[in-house]
């Protein structure tokens, strides 16, 4: 099977079911921001692997974000249902996701001293990829906002993928805090 089809050389491109749209309409915008974040976390998870990082540490680290890759792909599928679209193809988006995400951050912020600042992003290295993936969430984020549908089922889904989008953000700015803590890299913080 070839890569190229030739299909969006006019600038269209179809949602789930066929429907052609062009390459910048809302629901194309949200899914491409959201390839964007799970291709930026798997390079969260190749740093991952750094030496500072304990071998346990890095484990969980990369079995946590290899799990929120693959419910970011159902969020972008949701994206990707026209706005008409029930997504009965798709098993409905668990709220247990954002769950898993809250109780992440918990433990993480359990093993962390208190935030006292805002935090300039900055080393080591893993922490800094966080802070960008944390902006490309909030982007995925707000052009999620923008989507809508008259179907009851897929409006559900699509409410419960901004409530997970906006608990990855908080869980990408603990995970990078939690990787300041556990390679002893000190945080700077804007004092004003």
């Amino acid at each position: 099977m070839k890569i190229y089809t030739k299909t969006g050389d006019q600038g269209t491109t179809s949602l789930v079911g066929g429907k052609r749209v062009f390459k910048n309409d809302p629901r194309v915008e949200a899914y491409g921001d959201a390839d964007e974040l799970i291709s930026y976390i798997g390079l969260i998870i190749a740093e991952s692997e750094n030496p500072a990082n304990t071998a346990e540490t890095a484990t969980r680290i990369r079995k946590d974000l290899k799990r929120i890759q693959e419910t970011l792909m159902k969020v972008s599928a949701f994206f990707a249902m026209p706005e008409e679209g029930t997504g009965k193809s798709l098993k409905p988006m668990e709220e247990e996701e954002t769950r898993f995400l809250e109780e992440g951050i918990d433990s993480m912020t359990g093993q962390m001293p208190p935030q006292k600042a805002f935090v300039i992003p900055g080393a080591p290295i893993q922490a800094a990829h966080c802070h960008v993936a944390r902006t490309i969430c909030r982007r995925v984020e707000r052009r999620a906002i923008n989507l809508h549908s008259s179907n009851e089922e897929l409006e559900s889904n699509l409410a419960k993928c901004k409530q997970y989008l906006n608990r990855l953000s908080d869980y990408l700015f603990t995970l990078a805090r939690f990787f300041n803590a556990v390679t002893n890299t000190p945080e700077v913080f804007w004092l004003p």
